[in-house]
């Protein structure tokens, strides 16, 4: 069950929380620092941890960045259209998918249009990264219209630039020319407008490389995470991909610092660090022992390769290079179990926005969307299968055999994801779901 507090509250709670886990999370030597420094002296500055990126194939860095201010009351429309939504990609009711709600920034009232080709654009090249080109049914988009005073960035194209801006983006964040921060106590404002908020993703008016995470976040709206990324530079798409690794699949990163040294904490629970080697897990049971010696999408096979999670030494990751270690790569197998286990927190394997209180005529059409093309569906009628109905996603009750004999029945499609891109029993229990709804006459 995700926490609901402030996101504007969330920096301090989650330094204290990454103190609080070291021994059992790697942690960077930025973000070690950083929850030092929220717990130092009381009354100290709040802090917030964010992930950011040097360059379109590099290793991502953290650091640690003094937290939004709480907003004193909700922000009120600046212009005409400020603050509008409009549903970008709709594949069901909000509740039975996950939802991803784009904010721009740096657009003005009359560029809104700009901001809205920006957002297909981006959208595009992270639905066509796996898993979520398998799982597209899965999720709504809305694009959320902040009207901006001025367009562009501040510290665009070079420091010392300044704009009025919704959000408040800015380069060079903590002196770091990549680094692209906002106000998240805006964005929470303007994420809550959307009719639901799974994750946020803040394009910002600039074909300037650069980007930002901030993961595991907590908001008053509900979403996992936030990523920032310039909207018009062609790779800023994988700085979203690789925040959702963590926001979505709660995976850790895969990358090093060299000067962090042997890693000499207890076992990880990210699913995909360990200091057990393939060997190891195998015997234990552990991990990704499941899918040892398979080939993996983002090249090679997997097994252990030493250094991940900050740490040179002392910790394995499954695969060479995936996108959780270097932008422009895919999730690897055990990346990819996992960014569908989170696809499936928010979302349902079926969904239908037919008879919304569970109520159907018998010659109503009847139909359901699945969540992709792994999954297997049934019908029944008081609790019989119709064989003849397997696989359909669009029925009417009468031609199932549901009677008018003015007694009570009940109509129900169950579906099965059956992919092979998760091996854990546990897991693939859950990836089913059922649908059920009384037959009137």
């Amino acid at each position: 069950m995700r926490r609901r507090i402030s996101l504007a509250a969330g920096g301090l709670a989650l330094a204290a929380a990454l103190a609080a886990t070291a021994p059992a999370t790697a942690a960077s030597p930025d973000r070690a620092q950083g929850a030092e420094g929220a717990q130092s002296a009381q009354g100290a500055q709040r802090t917030q941890d964010v992930e950011y990126f040097t360059g379109p194939d590099g290793h991502p860095r953290h650091t640690t960045i003094p937290a939004s201010p709480a907003l004193p009351r909700p922000l009120r429309p600046s212009a005409k259209g400020d603050g509008d939504v409009t549903p970008i990609v709709t594949n069901g009711p909000v509740g039975s998918k996950l939802d991803i709600v784009f904010i721009g920034d740096g657009y003005t009232a009359g560029q809104q249009g700009d901001f809205h080709t920006a957002l297909r654009a981006k959208w595009a090249k992270m639905s066509a990264v796996e898993p979520y080109a398998s799982y597209k049914n899965l999720f709504n988009v809305w694009a959320v219209d902040a009207v901006s005073r001025e367009s562009g960035i501040t510290n665009d194209p070079a420091k010392g630039v300044t704009k009025d801006t919704a959000l408040r983006s800015y380069f060079f964040c903590d002196d770091i020319e990549r680094l692209l921060c906002v106000d998240t106590a805006r964005v929470e404002s303007y994420a809550a407008k959307a009719p639901a908020a799974d994750l946020v993703v803040v394009l910002s008016n600039s074909a300037k490389y650069g980007g930002a995470g901030y993961n595991d976040v907590v908001s008053q709206v509900g979403y996992d995470g936030v990523a920032t990324a310039s909207s018009d530079h062609p790779k800023s798409d994988q700085v979203a991909v690789h925040e959702t690794g963590h926001s979505l699949g709660k995976l850790a990163d895969e990358y090093q610092y060299d000067e962090y040294g042997t890693y000499t904490g207890a076992e990880p629970r990210d699913v995909n660090i360990s200091t057990l080697d393939a060997g190891k897990q195998a015997e234990q049971r552990q991990k990704w022992y499941r899918w040892l010696g398979r080939t993996s999408p983002d090249g090679g096979t997997v097994g252990s390769y030493e250094g991940g999670g900050y740490y040179p030494k002392g910790l394995y990751r499954p695969t060479e290079n995936s996108i959780m270690r270097t932008l422009g790569h895919e999730f690897n197998l055990p990346g990819r179990e996992a960014m569908i286990a989170g696809f499936y927190r928010h979302a349902s394997v079926l969904s239908s926005e037919t008879g919304p209180y569970g109520t159907v005529s018998r010659r109503e059409r009847v139909t359901v969307r699945l969540a992709a093309p792994t999954v297997t569906l049934r019908w029944y009628v008081d609790g019989l299968e119709a064989v003849t109905a397997r696989g359909r996603t669009e029925v009417v009750p009468r031609a199932l055999g549901v009677p008018a004999d003015g007694r009570p029945h009940t109509l129900t499609a169950r579906a099965v994801d059956r992919t092979d891109a998760v091996l854990d029993p546990e897991l693939r229990g859950r990836l089913k779901g059922s649908l059920v709804w009384r037959v009137t006459r």
